[in-house]
């Protein structure tokens, strides 16, 4: 444990004029609590402050495993937020699988998926002036553009994508918005938080980590920024100020690229003919923003160069697909959509009984089954045979109408224009041996539901399900 031997300020004050103007009262707010001395503090202050603005106070601690101390850590947490009467929940997580990333980046992926899927209106971070300013000359070093080295902001909404290339289209959803992030302490200095602390009689846990020189933003941190200091004390305000102007410059570059994409971007596809018809610099621009819509990471320069290059030289029928981290970008007719990786196809036999939403293995994504009036299938049919959704074998024909004869599968696929990867991973809807449904493409016209008649609306959400 430490402690620090600064004065402070009316520090509670200040934070309360920053979120009250943005978080309602009664709303939900979630802590993400390290049990260092930064979300120690914000923890104490938000504790003061919620009983004015009725704030619903909860805590979430990240369990990454990598230190020795890692339990010692989550208990010093539990212990904390029972004096203060906030709940806790401690999330374990693996970073294994995301090592090559590095420890840090993927302690940080992993901690900030881990926040974005809590229930809460609104998630409060610690991050202060010395962090932004940090943040700044570690993004510069690693060759940022302007978007990487804007400042972090007080209030941000974070959009997570379940990404569908049909979404939009009758095939899946849009983007699920994640809780508002808050950083109510980004105008506060460390020292400041280290002299709080100290008044209160605050307790939090040291990272050994963060004395290794080894990482990054330690090295910064304890060799650089004190050298700094000495010449620019007043290094922190300028270069905060150095990061909104640089915010600035990414918010004119969004709108830009906001209007090229009225007349490229449709559902969750992208024009590669309006791709053409810009420069360079504009058709990277509109690219980095059509992948952050669909909340793909956003490659370095040179992978994104490449992916523009390769839209742009293909032919009408060529399909090229570039890979990066996880991700996929790939063309189809002229589009470019963008999804994660999918894990291959594979045999599956699930019975409908009646669930809402049904969750498929693999990438077959996930089935949801709404109840309609003189739409969808036959309701009355469905309850005289037993459902079953399998997986798409080659073969399969269906009669879309009465009067229509059958067609082939893969004839009426290509016509509704499903690209060529959905389409082994699409699942069907049989009663025993007949092709009933095949989400938003076709029903069987003997399993269709008449005027008046109650039905059931299939929609699919491809992708993975983890």
């Amino acid at each position: 444990m430490a402690n620090s031997r600064k004065s402070s300020s009316n520090l509670a004050g200040r934070v309360a004029d920053a979120l009250s103007s943005c978080v309602p009262h009664g709303s939900s707010l979630l802590i993400g609590l390290s049990g260092g001395i930064d979300s120690v503090v914000l923890l104490h202050l938000l504790a003061q402050i919620s009983p004015r603005f009725s704030w619903q106070l909860r805590a979430l601690h990240v369990h990454h495993g990598i230190s020795r101390h890692a339990d010692a850590w989550a208990a010093f947490c539990s212990e904390l937020c029972a004096q203060h009467g906030i709940p806790l929940q401690v999330e374990h997580v693996d970073i294994t699988p995301l090592r090559e990333m590095g420890i840090e980046a993927a302690a940080r992926q992993l901690r900030h998926a881990a926040l974005a899927r809590q229930n809460s209106d609104f998630i409060a971070l610690a991050h202060h002036r010395d962090d932004q300013a940090e943040t700044l000359l570690l993004q510069l070093l690693r060759g940022a553009g302007v978007r990487g080295a804007s400042a972090m902001p007080l209030i941000k909404r974070v959009a997570q994508h379940t990404p569908s290339p049909l979404a939009g289209e009758g095939w899946g959803e849009g983007a699920k918005i994640s809780p508002v992030l808050l950083r109510p302490l980004l105008d506060v200095d460390r020292a400041e938080l280290e002299a709080y602390a100290h008044e209160h009689g605050l307790r939090w846990v040291e990272d050994d980590s963060n004395a290794d020189v080894s990482y990054p933003r330690n090295f910064l941190r304890h060799r650089v920024l004190p050298l700094l200091e000495q010449r620019f004390p007043a290094y922190r305000t300028t270069l905060a100020r150095s990061s909104r102007h640089f915010a600035e410059a990414a918010s004119l570059l969004d709108e830009l690229a906001a209007q090229d994409a009225v007349a490229a971007i449709a559902g969750e596809r992208l024009a590669v003919a309006v791709l053409r018809q810009l420069s360079d610099a504009r058709g990277k621009n509109l690219l980095r923003y059509f992948l952050a819509m669909r909340g793909a990471p956003i490659p370095d320069s040179t992978r994104l160069a490449e992916m523009l290059r390769q839209l742009c030289a293909a032919g009408a029928d060529a399909q090229p697909c570039v890979s990066w981290a996880g991700w996929q970008l790939r063309c189809y007719r002229e589009h470019a959509y963008v999804l994660p990786e999918a894990l291959p196809a594979c045999d599956f036999s699930v019975t409908w009984q009646g669930e809402v939403e049904i969750a498929l293995p693999a990438s077959h994504g996930v089935l949801s089954f709404e109840p309609v009036t003189g739409l969808g299938i036959s309701r009355h049919k469905l309850e005289q045979a037993r459902l079953e959704i399998r997986p798409r074998h080659g073969s399969e024909s269906i009669q879309p109408g009465a009067a229509r004869p059958h067609r082939s599968l893969r004839n009426l696929l290509q016509e509704h224009g499903v690209p060529p990867w959905q389409r082994e991973l699409l699942p069907l809807l049989f009663c025993g041996d007949e092709l009933v449904c095949v989400p938003g493409v076709a029903i069987a016209a003997a399993y269709q539901a008449q005027a008046g008649e109650a039905g059931i609306v299939v929609a699919w959400r491809s992708g993975r399900v983890d």
